[in-house]
């Protein structure tokens, strides 16, 4: 302990001991504990009245010091996953890479996962590097050595308010850098995702990479091809979906990270067009997730890979397809590269076939069609899309104001603005809809009513 004042009164940070953690009071750390689940405060309770240790850890505690309330909470405990799950009538154990379980209340699903040990060396590995498995439990000490950032490896009790602190992190928090805990090149072996989850973390927290921890990713980045493709679409997901996604590809782009993730996003941001549609979209998707409405990752990337789609729908129909079936196989091209490179689930890639299928039925106005397509069930994602269209300049702000006034107006409304859309004459342009702001425009808007996609 004395040893432990004098350190922090010089303000030795590089040779403290790993094993022994810097300790900070309430006072000290200004964590609001009005920010704290409810639900976690109870899992970690539960935990520490039968005999265990138990804290909020990673994501969580570095929200927290930077004032912001989490969106989710992961304890982590030195009760093996057994233990933990007899404590709770809703537990689950999860997991073969590493087991880990999942306590529920309600809708509000915890993470626990119990003390990691310094085993990876004996674990089973593909030939790249990249752990397979590794269920070692250990001391806490060596739990945090293994976690990836400073700024993720720290530990809270709210029983006593503390934060424990093993590598730094509060100082990186302060100094706003993020840094890599260990060797750099030995972790992005370990797991090649923790290169995106960098990228991730520095355009959400507007943190500074350090040096050491930036200088090998561009060379290791094709290690990210090794990975499985569900894990990756699942942090490609959390990317997009993080309030921050323009910035976190604009990064991914910076730190050479993209290709093979989206190879033709350097072509649609190049552009004027497409990059001006990529970025109407994901500022859309960022206000959304900012004002905690709901994102349909179907919209989202629908939106992204749209000129790819468009290439290619192009190119059949100057081979003589008729528009609709052009659509489809340009649909179909794209689908079928994307889903095997992104793991793209079935559901999310038949929202962006529907969202995509719906752009030229917009165009004909006339008899019951217009009528017809706004019955349709995904309607509302399609309309907005078709909105991006026009905002970013692909097609005449006309069409989509005229969707805007038929979409808000009344059975009369409605009659009338389908007579004036085809009583002008061929070859004139027609006579512009009243415009109007859409309601809720944006990343697929019918997110607010249908079911969370996460």
């Amino acid at each position: 302990m004395i040893k432990k004042l004098i350190r922090k009164f010089l303000g030795v940070k590089d040779q403290r001991d790993p094993t022994e953690p810097l300790i900070l009071g309430a006072a000290e750390h200004g964590i609001d504990p009005k920010l704290l689940s409810s639900n976690a405060i109870r899992v970690t309770q539960t935990l520490q009245e039968a005999g265990f240790k138990a804290f909020v850890v990673g994501g969580a505690v570095r929200d927290l010091l930077l004032g912001v309330k989490p969106k989710d909470f992961d304890i982590a405990t030195n009760a093996t996953p057994e233990e933990v799950k007899k404590l709770f009538r809703r537990a689950f154990i999860i997991g073969r890479r590493f087991q880990i379980v999942h306590v529920m209340f309600g809708q509000d699903l915890l993470e626990v996962t119990t003390f990691r040990g310094a085993g990876a060396a004996n674990a089973p590995k593909d030939e790249h590097g990249r752990v397979l498995r590794d269920n070692s439990f250990g001391p806490q000490h060596e739990d945090a050595m293994r976690r990836d950032f400073t700024i993720n490896a720290m530990y809270y009790d709210p029983a006593t308010q503390e934060v424990l602190d093993y590598h730094g992190g509060i100082a990186d928090i302060r100094d706003k850098i993020l840094r890599i805990i260990g060797q750099p090149e030995a972790r992005y072996r370990e797991d090649p995702v923790r290169m995106l989850r960098v990228v991730r973390f520095a355009a959400k927290l507007q943190f500074t990479i350090e040096p050491t921890t930036r200088e090998p990713i561009p060379v290791m980045a094709p290690l990210i091809d090794n990975v499985p493709a569900a894990r990756v679409f699942d942090e490609m997901l959390k990317l997009l979906m993080s309030g921050h996604a323009l910035a976190c590809l604009q990064q991914l782009r910076k730190e050479g990270l993209h290709h093979g993730l989206l190879p033709l996003l350097d072509v649609v941001l190049e552009q004027p067009i497409g990059m001006k549609f990529v970025t109407l979209a994901l500022e859309s998707t960022d206000n959304r997730v900012k004002a905690g409405k709901g994102v349909s990752p179907g919209f989202l990337f629908a939106s992204l890979l749209w000129h790819q789609v468009v290439e290619k729908w192009t190119a059949y129909r100057a081979a003589g397809e008729s528009p609709i079936p052009a659509l489809h196989l340009a649909a179909d091209d794209v689908l079928d590269s994307q889903t095997e490179q992104l793991a793209l689930q079935r559901r999310i890639a038949s929202d962006m076939r529907d969202i995509w299928s719906m752009q030229p039925r917009f165009e004909r106005r006339n008899g019951k069609t217009p009528y017809k397509l706004l019955e349709h069930p995904r309607f509302r994602a399609g309309y907005d899309f078709l909105l991006l269209r026009c905002e970013s300049g692909e097609i005449e702000m006309e069409l989509g104001e005229w969707w805007t006034a038929f979409y808000e107006g009344d059975a009369t409304e409605r009659e009338h603005l389908v007579v004036a859309a085809n009583s002008a004459p061929a070859g004139a342009k027609r006579k512009r809809a009243p415009r109007r702001a859409p309601r809720n425009k944006g990343a697929g808007a019918e997110a607010e009513s249908a079911p969370s996609e996460e």
